[in-house]
This record gives structure tokens, sequence and C-alpha cells, in this order.
């Protein structure tokens, strides 16, 4: 099994998949067991398993504070 992916409070990601709203990119506001995603375009919050948020990831548009 890989090592976990850092991620912090604040991180700006970019989805596989974009959101129906059209946006595609997310921030980080919980960091736990599960991790809570809110829409850039929309506002709209959606929590996702880590496991399931870091095989969704693309890549990390800007980081958070460590």
């Amino acid at each position: 099994m890989p090592a976990p992916i850092p991620i912090y409070l604040g991180d700006v990601v970019q989805m596989r998949k974009s959101h129906p709203c059209g946006g595609d990119t997310w921030r980080v506001v919980r960091v736990g067991a599960e991790i809570g995603i809110r829409c850039l375009t929309c506002e709209r919050k959606v929590f996702l398993s880590r496991a399931e948020f870091e095989r969704r990831i693309r890549q990390f548009v800007e980081r958070g504070a460590s």
C-alpha cells in the first residue's frame, strides 16, 4: 500500500471529474478520516473518504499551510 498523500487545510485541488455546476477545482476544508472539500464555483461542500479523495484527485493547484 502506498504512503498517504499529505493533505493540508486550504489546499486547492483539481479533481478528475467536474462537479455538475461545471467546476473542477475544490478547496480542502476538513482533514481526517474523511476529507471535506468545497467547490470553488458554487460553494457546495462534499465529504469523501481519504482513499476516495486520493483516487479522484488530478493535481494540486495550490498548497495550504502545512
